[in-house]
């Protein structure tokens, strides 16, 4: 086995927890980690090292995911129970204004850059509702258009900036807690 071939192998959990995740169906995320690593493999002079193999093999394996997303539409189950709380109420006042205003950030670009804020960024997606935490990564990740996204899920658009929305609070909320809250 090639030096390239193991160190495509090493990043295979990372990228199935990640399809795991967006898929939420273990044989459709193991196909496509599968094709990623078969397409990776396949062509690996494609790999020109203008960036990190993780980078480029989670370049594959979007495009394999929304593949997939689109073969298995009719198959996904699009709302879960989690998703009906009403966030809007616990975090804002019936007039519109938060019940607590949020605390200041800070510098949110020095933050960007530390690599330990991904972990804690990943740890609150992976915390959302089901079909919060899809749709965000949908939209947010794989970068697909709002009716691409309406048509995969089932859902209406009005759904879709809803989910969007609380998603958005949610994460707003679990990064204050855990990492701004502690890293000022």
């Amino acid at each position: 086995m090639s030096d390239f071939a193991r160190e495509v192998q090493a990043l295979r959990p990372e990228l199935l927890r990640f399809a795991r995740y967006q898929l939420r169906n273990d044989d459709w995320a193991e196909d496509a980690v599968s094709e990623t690593v078969l397409a990776a493999l396949e062509k690996p002079q494609a790999f020109s090292g203008r960036s990190q193999l993780k980078t480029w093999l989670i370049g594959i394996l979007k495009h394999k995911l929304i593949d997939q997303l689109r073969r298995r539409a009719r198959e996904v189950s699009a709302t879960t129970d989690d998703d009906e709380s009403d966030l809007d109420t616990l975090l804002f006042h019936e007039n519109g204004h938060w019940r607590e205003a949020p605390k200041e950030w800070g510098d949110p670009e020095h933050a960007l850059r530390e690599r330990q804020f991904f972990v804690v960024l990943e740890a609150c997606v992976a915390h959302l509702p089901a079909t919060q935490g899809r749709v965000f990564m949908m939209r947010e990740w794989l970068e697909l258009e709002a009716d691409e996204i309406c048509k995969q899920m089932a859902i209406s658009a009005t759904n879709l900036w809803v989910l969007l929305h609380r998603a958005r609070l949610r994460l707003r909320e679990c990064l204050q807690q855990s990492w701004f809250d502690t890293h000022r």
